[in-house]
């Protein structure tokens, strides 16, 4: 059984990315841009965003953090959920007309009762290295040129980095959701991958039938123990995008991180599989590094 290290993946990418990076200053002058704006101070979300600002630098790009402040007044939720959406929108309008900025990420969650949507459509798809607006996910779903989403161009890297060839393989996603279960799904079933996929799903009667049949098992439902070893087909490869804290009396902040599958059980059936963490984590920041130079290049 192969752990499928994510970190290792990542570093060696991100060295590519570096590289072309310098490139590209060194030939036109030009430095990829990231802008990312917080609402708030979210703590998780404040510790990503520093996350995305240090792998910005260490790949020699500009990093743009903008932080909006929630007021903290008690007025009116939705005249003050309004305020944050109009400077939300007025701030995303500069950035769209900026050269120096070839990336635009807004970080989620956002503030309740502000309409992520109409945020998020704000974005100009050129930008949009998170994927998201509805031009991009459009042109994915039919096959053209665009920015894939991070997390789950990431899973094809993972699995390549494997040693799959998924041409002509049975994939197995279970989770539906809009930013990693259908977009990976449509990823592997296009020509380049040519996978054959199932997408399971809480409307699932019974997700085993059709995992113990699967060459590759995406599992991406936010729920621990959603896929066990008794689930596997022997040999399978197991992509676990699943991030849950469970209490942990022995660790010093009282809570250790695990996926969606079950590892142990996992492991001892699948010919490869990923850590939590250090599996696909690592992979969707490269991957958003990947979209800003991309962006930057096409620009120029």
């Amino acid at each position: 059984m192969k752990i499928i290290d994510g970190k290792v993946l990542a570093q060696n990418l991100r060295a590519e990315i570096a590289e072309k990076t310098a490139k590209l200053k060194a030939e036109k002058g030009v430095t990829p841009g990231l802008a990312v704006i917080l609402v708030g101070e979210n703590p998780a979300s404040v510790s990503y965003v520093t996350a995305k600002e240090k792998a910005c630098v260490e790949a020699g790009m500009f990093s743009l953090p903008i932080n909006i402040p929630v007021p903290t007044d008690n007025g009116d939720a939705t005249l003050l959920s309004r305020q944050i959406e109009n400077k939300l929108l007025s701030t995303i309008a500069e950035l769209n007309a900026d050269p120096k900025i070839h990336g635009i990420l807004v970080q989620l969650p956002l503030p309740k009762g502000v309409d992520e949507k109409k945020i998020i459509n704000a974005i100009a798809p050129e930008k949009d290295v998170d994927g998201f607006t509805p031009v991009n996910v459009g042109r994915m779903l039919i096959g053209e040129r665009c920015f894939l989403p991070c997390t789950p161009h990431g899973i094809i890297k993972l699995i390549e980095f494997s040693g799959m060839d998924l041409k002509g393989k049975h994939a197995v996603v279970i989770g539906r959701s809009n930013i990693v279960g259908k977009p990976v799904a449509v990823l592997l079933v296009r020509k380049e991958t040519n996978a054959t996929v199932t997408l399971c799903h809480t409307g699932t009667p019974d997700i085993g039938a059709f995992t113990r049949q699967a060459d590759v098992v995406v599992v991406a439902a936010g729920r621990p123990n959603t896929l066990t070893g008794d689930m596997l087909k022997p040999g399978a490869v197991v992509i676990d995008v699943g991030v849950n804290r469970i209490p942990d009396a022995t660790k010093p902040k009282g809570f250790r991180l695990v996926g969606d599958a079950d590892f142990e059980s996992c492991a001892k059936v699948a010919s490869a599989i990923t850590p939590v963490p250090g599996g696909v984590g690592p992979m969707t920041i490269t991957m958003l590094l990947w979209n800003t130079l991309e962006s930057a290049l096409a620009a120029n």
